[in-house]
């Protein structure tokens, strides 16, 4: 029974003030004992109503609720949002694989409530200088050379300053990660003595969070060469690295919105620098001091850097076919002819590549990730081309090369033929595609020839102006001769002298 408050109080008072039984306060009130009883001792209010105890029902045995408990763990542990257990797909499990005898509803209500239940509280952390560092991948688009891609952002971020350093590669793969490493660790000049990650492959190969079995070969090794220790986040815990989660937002909303245009991942990543260079002069909110200020305090407690720095590349040996060429994760990179036949040491960083020769670097690329692309460079051909011009307006090197049709056209000017063509590719190989075009605008003439543009280039300084010319002078004086002297010569000598 439901009473006003009026009642209530008659009804307190006679309990508490007078001391009447609960019969007695029953037969003067005209109510049931039930009420009284309800009412009497202050425990129950009018109008309002006691949370709901949910009791578990009777069917949802102790089997029955590790499984419930199970399937949730398990979408936790792999962490695929989209494909996780509902509360009927539980539902359809127990029945199939426990007998389950019990209603759809009963099994709705326990899932909702241990949902409901999820502790989503955080506690704040502090860190103290040098102590730990937090790493995590992150991706954007970005127009590169016109063509809009996606870039992987390799992001490092100091507990202590929260100090940035983000630097974007093609692919996020070991080798990327490898060189973020290395180039995070100089940027800061000096290694934090904790690494806060996640479960990623590239670091990981078996295990997860604390119960990590086994971490990758060759990030172990960077480990034992920087001197630093890692802690692995949970699985979908970002917040333990919450530090580092923003980061990748940040970057994304103050660099590359809107899109940026750039002609290689090295422009873009000097832009990406000079953003977490700048950054050192912002003041985070709730901190007193700059993350500069922060930075100069943390930096004396940093590990020192090794005095080697860490390869990070991929290294395989590879042969050079006829061609010139060589083979690297599926994609080919020329080197200089006279390697033709031997073997050259190939080394994939993130984002180039370059080739050796006896430890002599003899060729670099920006690294393809598209599988059976070539690339070459004209010079390694050149030589060739010079025994055999007929070749050169057929050669791939010289198509790729990308020389600007000006030259070309003036090239196709030049008495000689393919062998001045090719001539001309020399000149453009020595001095660069810049400097000829200066100087064939500057030889204005009907008639080029590939010496005047070379005596230009030879007696040309840096700026362009031409040393050793006589100079000529705007106005030339011409004395008269008497040739009275060669008609006395004619005659016979001169008759003064007889």
């Amino acid at each position: 029974m439901t009473i006003e408050v009026d009642l209530y109080q008659e009804i307190r008072q006679l309990y508490a003030v007078e001391h009447c039984s609960q019969r007695e306060i029953a037969r003067r009130l005209g109510i049931s004992r039930n009420t009284v009883k309800k009412y009497c001792q202050g425990a129950c209010m009018p109008g309002q109503r006691k949370p709901y105890q949910g009791r578990i029902a009777p069917v949802l045995t102790t089997e029955v609720i590790e499984f419930i408990h199970s399937c949730l763990e398990q979408d936790k542990q792999e962490n695929v949002k989209k494909q996780q257990h509902t509360a009927k797909r539980i539902y359809d499990r127990l029945v199939e694989e426990k007998g389950f005898m019990g209603g759809e509803s009963t099994v709705r209500q326990y899932v909702q409530q241990l949902r409901q239940n999820v502790n989503n509280a955080y506690i704040p952390l502090s860190f103290e200088p040098g102590e730990a560092v937090q790493v995590d991948w992150g991706a954007a688009k970005v127009y590169i050379k016109g063509v809009k891609q996606t870039v992987h952002l390799f992001c490092m971020r100091l507990c202590f300053s929260c100090d940035i350093f983000v630097m974007a590669f093609t692919r996020e793969n070991e080798e990327s990660f490898l060189e973020g490493h290395r180039a995070g660790f100089e940027y800061f000049g000096g290694v934090a003595r904790k690494e806060i990650f996640d479960n990623s492959r590239l670091a990981v190969k078996e295990g997860w969070g604390t119960h990590v079995v086994k971490e990758q070969q060759r990030f172990m090794a960077l480990k034992a060469h920087y001197a630093f220790a890692t802690e692995y986040c949970n699985l979908a815990e970002g917040h333990e690295k919450g530090l580092v989660e923003g980061l990748v937002g940040y970057i994304r909303r103050n660099v590359l919105v809107p899109l940026v245009h750039v002609d290689s991942i090295e422009e873009l990543n000097q832009i990406i620098l000079d953003r977490c260079i700048k950054y050192r002069s912002h003041t985070i909110r709730g901190r007193s001091q700059t993350v500069g200020k922060g930075y100069e305090t943390e930096r004396a407690s940093l590990i020192p850097l090794p005095l080697y720095p860490f390869d990070t590349a991929i290294q395989v040996t590879a042969g050079v076919n006829e061609f010139g060429i060589v083979r690297f994760d599926g994609s080919q990179y020329s080197v200089p002819l006279h390697l033709v036949g031997k073997n050259v040491t190939v080394k994939g960083y993130g984002t180039t590549v370059r080739i050796y020769y006896h430890n002599e670097d003899v060729a670099a690329y920006p690294r393809s990730y598209t599988a059976n692309t070539v690339q070459y460079q004209l010079s390694h051909y050149i030589d060739l081309l010079e025994k055999r011009p007929r070749a050169v307006l057929n050669a791939k090197p010289v198509k790729q090369a990308n020389i600007p049709q000006e030259i070309l056209r003036w090239g196709q000017r030049l008495p000689a033929g393919n062998r001045d063509m090719v001539k001309l590719l020399r000149l453009v190989v020595d001095y660069g595609t810049e400097r000829i075009l200066k100087e064939i605008k500057a030889l204005d003439i009907s008639s080029p020839t590939i010496e005047l543009l070379r005596s230009r280039l030879t007696d040309s300084d840096d700026n362009g102006a031409v040393d050793n010319v006589i100079p000529f002078p705007n106005d030339v004086s011409v004395k008269e001769v008497s040739l009275n002297a060669y008609d006395v010569l004619l005659a016979g000598g001169d008759k003064n002298h007889e």
